[in-house]
């Protein structure tokens, strides 16, 4: 260690010391992982801990009250009763992204640039969750910790040295201070961070874990991860990703699939299932901690914040759905679950119209049968086609057995892909969902969406894609259990 690192140390130790220490922040952490993993139990107590905090109470009860778990049916009162809804793996990742702003902003509430260092460590935190849910990993509460402690020396500088940080920022430019970081502080940011954990007394584990480690060359075969490598992984991943995420452009969101190509093989989850995962962080940061990953102006951010919680509050009722299809799924028949599925879908997109349609093998075609929205059951007698195929849309849907979306119908080079049926009853909608519905590998029918020029652009996510999906599939597996193979049950049914 060189004299500038040194000195760069001993000023930051020196301001901790005067504005307040953390070691609360370290021994939250090592508490609240012991209680997530079933230790300690008779020195920590998750909802004695959860009550001694005001604000993280108020917090967990909001999140198990939302419509995220509105399958439960009925009011949460109590946080015990939330750790049985939510589990305390989730609760000890709210504690943890709580306690982190907390504790670093206790002095300085209004510190734009450490607050906003902050933030982004916490949504790293969640992109971390998110993953490790998907990739079932049992180190995922280390890699939610080290993702968020991933920035530490940036947090560190901007909320104890904003003269120095303001400093690396016009020698390099916003985003780039770690480049000047060695040169006029003597170590890197990450160095720094890594300086304070172990000033802390941080566990080993974390300490591996908030290294960076990035996948192999393209050209190189990727090895098999130890779990502190797993987690370093993770954790690097998700810091960039979380930066990413909070510009909110179209570079950010090119740079988010960069990302997710990039680390897929090397953390063992498939591209699809990475960005789906990716983008629920981004919903569950807008909702359950009310962060935005937006660094755009107050009234941007407002606006794109309102229209996340909109699309956040549809996928809440998508999910409610699925719950009742699930309850649903010995009791109803394919008819009455693709009722469901209708509603479901018309009011969790919010379409303009939605239309079930069923296969009449005897009469070899498509016919409407069931509609929502205004103007169109006076059109359900004339929306029925053959079902031997033909070069449009709908039978690329049955065919291929995939939700298909259209972004814009209006386009003149679409033109060709759509029937003669479609523009004489549906053609003022400018975008359209089909959701295909096959019964042991043969097409039974499909439910169509729409939406008219009265809604802003529409852009499906990868979560809505994976809902969607799933209301197909238990409309699907309710025809197969109650039908077997070679009977057209939701023809018969309806």
């Amino acid at each position: 260690m060189n004299a500038l690192s040194e000195q760069t140390l001993s000023t930051l130790w020196e301001r901790t010391r005067q504005q307040g220490d953390m070691p609360g922040f370290a021994k939250a952490i090592t508490a609240i992982l012991g209680a997530m993993r079933g230790e300690d139990d008779k020195e920590f107590d998750m909802a004695r801990t959860v009550l001694s905090d005001p604000v993280l109470t108020q917090k967990v009860l909001r999140l198990a009250n939302s419509g995220m778990y509105s399958a439960f049916g009925q009011q949460i009162n109590t946080v015990s009763k939330a750790m049985l809804v939510l589990g305390t793996e989730a609760i000890g990742h709210l504690a943890l992204g709580l306690k982190l702003i907390e504790e670093l902003s206790v002095i300085s509430p209004d510190s734009g640039l450490a607050h906003i260092e902050m933030e982004k460590a916490v949504l790293a935190g969640i992109v971390a969750r998110e993953v490790s849910a998907t990739a079932e990993n049992r180190h995922g509460e280390e890699a939610v910790v080290c993702s968020m402690l991933q920035t530490l020396g940036r947090m560190l500088i901007t909320f104890y040295m904003p003269e120095r940080w303001t400093e690396l920022q016009k020698a390099t430019g916003e985003g780039k201070e770690d480049s000047a970081a060695v040169e006029m502080l003597g170590l890197s940011l990450q160095d720094i961070g890594r300086a304070a954990a172990v000033h802390w007394g941080l566990p080993e584990n974390l300490l591996s874990g908030m290294r960076t480690l990035v996948p192999p060359a393209d050209d190189m075969p990727a090895e098999p991860l130890s779990p502190d490598d797993w987690v370093a992984g993770v954790s690097t991943m998700s810091c960039i990703c979380a930066g990413a995420l909070w510009n909110d452009s179209e570079e950010g969101a090119a740079e988010v699939q960069r990302i997710t190509a990039r680390y897929s093989s090397m953390i063992g989850v498939s591209t699809d299932k990475l960005a789906l995962a990716i983008e629920q962080a981004k919903v569950v940061a807008a909702t359950d901690l009310s962060i935005a990953p937006l660094s755009k102006p107050a009234e941007r951010r407002a606006k794109a914040l309102a229209q996340t919680r909109q699309r956040a509050a549809g996928n809440n009722i998508l999910l409610s759905g699925l719950a009742d299809m699930r309850d649903s799924l010995d009791t109803a028949s394919a008819g009455q679950m693709a009722s469901i599925a209708l509603e479901t879908v018309f009011k969790g997109l919010q379409f303009s119209r939605a239309v079930a349609f069923v296969r009449n093998r005897r009469e070899n075609k498509y016919a409407a049968r069931m509609c929502l929205g205004d103007g169109v059951r006076e059109h359900l007698a004339a929306m029925h086609f053959a079902d031997t195929y033909e070069p449009n849309v709908f039978h690329a849907a049955l065919s291929s057995d995939r939700v298909i979306f259209i972004e814009n119908a209006a386009d003149p080079k679409f033109a060709a892909k759509l029937p003669a049926w479609w523009r004489d009853t549906l053609s003022d909608a400018r975008s359209f969902v089909i959701l295909p519905l096959c019964s042991n590998g043969q097409p039974t029918g499909f439910l169509y969406g729409d939406w008219d020029d009265s809604f802003p652009t529409i852009h499906l996510s990868p979560t809505e894609f994976s809902l969607l999906n799933d209301i197909r599939s238990l409309v699907m597996k309710t025809a197969e259990r109650r039908h077997p193979a070679g009977t057209s049950t939701v023809n018969r049914a309806a």
